[in-house]
């Protein structure tokens, strides 16, 4: 469910920014956005965890999930996974026949090409894979803008594509044991710790200097410096902190990973927060 909410409210900074601001606004258009795509993000994630249920008796970190611990059989899950996804869609074509077409490419990225192939046979799925993890971002964005490869929209994928290797990275460093009992070749598992800190440190740095960069894409105000900026900061200092404590406190991860989750709903927010504080002050 973590997951699910990170991806609706990624889908919802994607409307904010896309919104014209000469457009009305509608309550309803906008809530329908959120229902479809939390439900063929909830879809998604249980068809994931159907297609993985062997997968995931292994490792004692996902042994408690519904399928592997016998609360509900595999057929259940498929079902209610798909009853999911089709609602979504339905519920996202209504929206607008493109945001529901992004919605079904995801999951084919996600479910197909990341969960089948990409995830448990290549070190670096989790590159491509951040894929359909950024386009939430997009899909909230088409809602209300069909112009999906503007600047801004470029910008929301990309903060959410660079965010996903520093955030799963530090995620399969903390269960790589787990990985490694389920047979999934993750990058801490096949070439260690301390080569995954020196990949993720790329991608921190990316992060960060695309969201310094971030006027030359995005509408600019207060926000900018008062939410990106500082978190900038922030994770530059955080990570060099884990770099230095890593080997001896193996709770160094923690702070890391979650001032990465926060920086990037700033980095998503602040534009869209930009964007209608002036038009606000204006009214």
């Amino acid at each position: 469910m973590g997951i699910v909410i990170f991806v609706v409210i990624s889908a919802i900074a994607g409307y904010g920014v896309g919104h014209a601001a000469e457009d009305t606004f509608n309550l309803v258009h906008f809530l329908l956005m959120i229902i479809g795509t939390f439900c063929i993000s909830s879809g998604s994630l249980s068809l994931n965890q159907v297609q993985e249920v062997h997968k995931d008796s292994k490792m004692p970190r996902t042994q408690g999930r519904p399928i592997p611990s016998g609360q509900i059989s595999r057929k259940t899950g498929l079902m209610i996974s798909l009853s999911l996804i089709v609602l979504g869609s339905a519920i996202l074509y209504y929206v607008k026949p493109l945001t529901s077409y992004i919605g079904l490419f995801i999951i084919i990225l996600y479910n197909v090409f990341y969960t089948i192939h990409w995830k448990q046979n290549w070190v670096f799925a989790a590159v491509p894979g951040a894929i359909p993890g950024a386009l939430p971002c997009t899909l909230g964005y088409s809602a209300v803008n069909s112009n999906i490869f503007s600047a801004e929209s470029v910008y929301l994928f990309l903060v959410m594509f660079l965010w996903q290797m520093p955030h799963f990275w530090t995620l399969a460093i903390r269960y790589s044991e787990d990985y490694a009992k389920a047979g999934f070749p993750m990058l801490p598992v096949i070439l260690g710790k301390e080569r995954t800190i020196y990949h993720i440190s790329f991608y921190v740095w990316a992060y960060a200097l695309l969201a310094i960069t971030s006027p030359f894409f995005v509408p600019f105000y207060y926000a900018y410096f008062v939410m990106v900026i500082p978190f900038v900061g922030l994770i530059l200092w955080s990570f060099m902190k884990y770099v230095k404590t890593e080997s001896t406190n193996d709770k160094a991860w923690l702070p890391f990973f979650l001032i990465t989750n926060f920086s990037m709903l700033a980095f998503l927010f602040a534009p869209m927060i930009d964007k209608w504080t002036p038009i606000f002050f204006e009214v």
